[in-house]
This record gives structure tokens, C-alpha cells and sequence, in this order.
């Protein structure tokens, strides 16, 4: 009997760790034991969740700026507990959302002169209606200004970052949630919880429309989309074995798919890249990288290869794919947090003799145009991703713009107007943020006369010298 090796052109996809000098070190990363990857990346910033003492914090470093980080790197610091979750805009790689312990969303704008001096304390919007710590948050994938978050008080809220309120709330949970994920044109919301059930939820209404049982370990789990609409999911059996399974959402108790991978208790991370339908499996403490390549033959998931290293991970983040190098047929880059500070790149590679542009590996992907408004969405709309062509490389859409907030009445609060406490509240509002801005132009002209003094004292010392 003959053997035939499965025809791929990602079997010989291989990853490669950049140069020292292509890394970040001396970043002081979060020793949270919450389940996040700690690190998202865009063609512009890499984000990463720090270690900080009275409030929660995260960095933000342009691309560019490999190497070591100064010690007096300014952080974004407006959350009052610790940071447990980051997300950049797809639509603008200048926004970038954050969760944190102190029950709040917020909404920051990172100019394209970043790092400044100081610190960033004033978010462009606060989202507040959880009662209890929030783990995640999530943008919609084609709609522009809809953001997601849950929390530990097993509620989802969508949110218009536009104008700053609360459209949905979703309570049909009736435990923590591990994970929550919109399908490919956002229509549809999977998630999983820790009633080891995985739902599938109308994001508009709330509505449950599907509903069946997950792994069954009790350890947590990931469900995700696949760009045709079948569920992949991690999670652990009762024989705590970890495990990857792919579902038919109309039948979630009947997996397509279900194997074993190995006894580590580390919760796996699926990163998906719907042009190329490869899923990477990512543990925190593991050593490699699994990556698998979807397909309509049995058995359907098909193991490529394993990147391995010496070091264990502690997060990580991946690259959209518009911010992956074409000329060298980088099909995946992979920024890998290390338990010393380290932030390393990886690149997934498809080797390749010829030098021209790929268009099999290149297919149209994802852009960072949104399909429609949030008015659109929230009124029914559905689109898929507007898509570009990745040929002569990434080139954005779209001037940097500001993200600007009107703020309107939360659709979800249905109590009476309280119009003397509203109107206080308010004027203290007002009050406390002309305060903070003129703490930051205090700060600032300090430092300028500093600087000043510094210089004359300089000049001064020359002037002696000189007679």
C-alpha cells in the first residue's frame, strides 16, 4: 500500500524568531493569572498589559522602536485596578480599548507622535455599566465604532464608542465567561462559560440561538467563527487532556471533530486567519505553536507543524494580516511574551523560489475600511469586511483620524430624569477634567523651566570658562 502525503502549500510553513535587535525587552509584563493573551499587535503599535502597583496600566510602542524600553517609558494609566484586557480598533489603528478590575471600559486615541512624555490618564471615553470586574473586550468586526464587553457579573454589553452608550445588554449567562467571539460579518456572537455550555446569541437582541454542551472538563475553554459559519473550540476533557474540537452550529452536542492533544493544564488560544483558514493553538507556559490548516476533507483539521523554542510564553498577540510582509511570504508574525520582559517577534514563513508577489497565499483580505455605520448595524444591517488586495504591500485607506464621542442618554437606562443631580453631576465632571488639564500644563511648564534652568546654568559655566 502506497503512501500519499497530503497536497498543501502550507506544509512547509515554518516560523523563525527575529534578531535580538528586532525585539522589545525590558517591558515589566502583568503577572495576572487571568486568561488573556496580554498582547495585541496592528501595522503601527504592539500594546502590551503591564505590572503596576495602585492602578492598572498598559504600553503602547510604535513598531519601530525595537530595542530596549526606557525605564520612564510613559504608560497609558487611567484605570484604578489592574488592566485585564486590550483591543485594538480594526478601523483605526490609533484607538485602542482596555478593560480593567475596576469594573470600567475605556476608549484611548494614540497620537502618531507617540511615545510623549508623560503619561496617558484621560481616555477619549469612559464605558461604565458593569458591576463587577470586566475580562474582555472585543471589536465588531465590520460595523464601525461597536465595541463588546463582558465582565464577571455574566453580562455582555455592546457599546457605541461613538457617542458612548450602551445599546445591548445580554444576561442569559448564568456563569463566569471564558470567552466571547463575533462570527466573520458579525452578525452572530458565539461564547463559552463556565457551565462548560457554548452558546451561540443574537448580539442585537440577546436572543440565545443555539445552545449546547462543550468540552466537558471544567477547565476553561474558547470557542471561535470560522469564516464558513463551523464553530473550532479548545477546551479539556474530564480526563483533563486538552483538546480541539470543530462543531455545526445547529448541532453543537455532536462534534464534527474531536482530538486529543496532550495532559498539559495550560488553556489554549486559538489565532485564526480566515484568508488562509490556518489556526494557530497557543498555551501560556508552553514552549511552541501548534498550527493546523482547515479544509472540506476528512478529518477536516489537519495538522502542519510545530514551532518550538526553549522558552516558555506568557502572552501573546498576532498580527492582522495587512501588516504582514509580502516579500517575504510571511503568512503570520506572532509577538511572543517571554516571563523576563522580552516581546519577540516570530515570522511564519511559506518558502518560496520566486520573487513576485504570491497571490495563492495573498488572497483579498480584511481592510481598514468599516462596512457600515454603527447606526447601520444596530438598525439590522449586516456586511461582510470590505477587502483589499495586499499586492505591492499595505497601504492604508484612510488619513489617521480623531476619534470623536457625542454623547448621548444610555438607550438601556429607563429611569426618570433627575434633572438637579443630573445637572450637578455634570458640572462636576466638567470641574474635575478642567483640573486634570491644568495638573498636565503645570507638569508640563515645570518641566519646561527645568529644562531651561538646566540649559542657563549650562551657558552660565561656559561664560566662566571662557574669562
Amino acid at each position: 500500500m502506497s503512501f500519499r502525503v497530503r497536497d498543501s502549500k502550507f506544509r512547509h510553513v515554518y516560523g523563525a524568531a527575529g534578531k535580538r535587535e528586532e525585539c522589545y525587552d525590558g517591558i515589566r509584563i502583568t503577572k495576572s493569572s487571568w486568561d488573556s493573551p496580554f498582547c495585541v499587535v496592528n501595522p503601527k503599535f504592539v500594546g502590551i498589559i503591564m505590572e503596576a502597583g495602585g492602578g492598572g496600566s498598559f504600553i503602547v510602542i510604535p513598531l519601530r522602536m525595537t530595542g530596549r524600553v526606557e525605564r520612564d517609558y510613559p504608560l497609558i494609566s487611567g484605570h484604578k485596578g489592574a488592566v485585564l484586557d486590550i483591543g485594538w480598533c480594526p478601523f483605526n489603528d490609533n484607538v485602542i480599548a482596555s478593560s480593567s478590575e475596576d469594573c470600567t471600559v475605556k476608549v484611548w486615541q494614540i497620537p502618531d507622535k507617540w511615545p510623549l512624555r508623560l503619561n496617558m490618564e484621560t481616555p477619549v471615553v469612559d464605558l461604565v455599566m458593569h458591576q463587577r470586574r470586566v475580562g474582555i473586550v472585543i471589536w465588531h468586526p465590520t460595523a464601525n465604532n461597536i465595541l463588546l464587553s463582558a465582565g464577571s457579573d455574566c453580562k455582555i454589553y455592546i457599546w457605541n464608542v461613538g457617542t458612548g452608550e450602551a445599546l445591548v445588554e445580554i444576561n442569559c449567562h448564568p456563569d463566569l465567561l471564558f470567552n466571547v467571539a463575533f462570527n466573520y460579518n458579525g452578525s452572530k456572537l458565539i461564547t463559552t462559560c463556565k457551565d462548560k455550555k457554548i452558546r451561540v446569541i443574537d448580539p442585537r437582541t440577546g436572543e440565545v440561538l443555539e445552545e449546547g454542551p462543550g468540552h466537558e472538563g471544567s477547565k476553561p475553554q474558547k470557542a471561535i467563527y470560522l469564516k464558513d459559519g463551523t464553530i473550532f473550540s479548545t477546551g479539556f476533557s474530564r480526563m483533563s487532556e486538552r483538546q480541539y474540537a470543530l462543531r455545526n452550529e445547529k448541532s453543537l452536542e455532536s462534534p464534527i471533530v474531536q482530538e486529543e492533544i496532550d495532559n498539559s493544564n495550560a488553556v489554549l488560544f486559538p489565532f485564526y486567519d480566515p484568508d488562509t483558514n490556518l489556526i494557530f493553538l497557543v498555551g501560556k507556559g508552553d514552549c511552541n505553536i501548534r498550527y493546523f490548516e482547515i479544509t472540506d476533507e476528512f478529518p477536516y483539521c489537519h495538522f502542519i507543524n510545530l514551532y518550538q523554542s526553549s522558552e516558555p510564553q506568557r502572552g501573546m498577540g498576532m498580527m492582522p494580516k495587512r501588516g504582514c510582509d509580502v516579500n517575504t511570504n510571511e503568512v503570520a508574525r506572532f509577538y511572543k511574551l517571554h516571563q523576563k520582559g522580552l516581546c519577540e517577534v516570530i515570522h511564519m514563513t511559506v518558502p518560496r523560489k520566486s520573487e513576485l508577489f504570491q497571490d495563492d497565499l495573498y488572497p483579498d483580505t480584511c481592510g481598514d475600511i468599516p462596512s457600515m455605520s454603527a447606526e447601520e448595524w444596530f438598525g439590522g444591517k449586516d456586511a461582510d469586511p470590505i477587502l483589499i488586495s495586499l499586492k505591492g504591500g499595505y497601504k492604508s485607506q484612510q488619513k489617521t483620524q480623531e476619534l470623536k464621542v457625542t454623547k448621548k442618554s444610555n438607550v438601556l437606562d429607563r429611569m426618570p430624569n433627575k434633572t438637579i443631580q443630573s445637572g450637578s453631576s455634570a458640572a462636576s465632571e466638567e470641574l474635575t477634567k478642567e483640573l486634570k488639564e491644568l495638573k498636565d500644563t503645570v507638569r508640563r511648564q515645570d518641566m519646561r523651566i527645568r529644562h531651561l534652568e538646566e540649559r542657563l546654568t549650562a551657558l552660565e559655566q561656559l561664560g566662566n570658562g571662557l574669562v
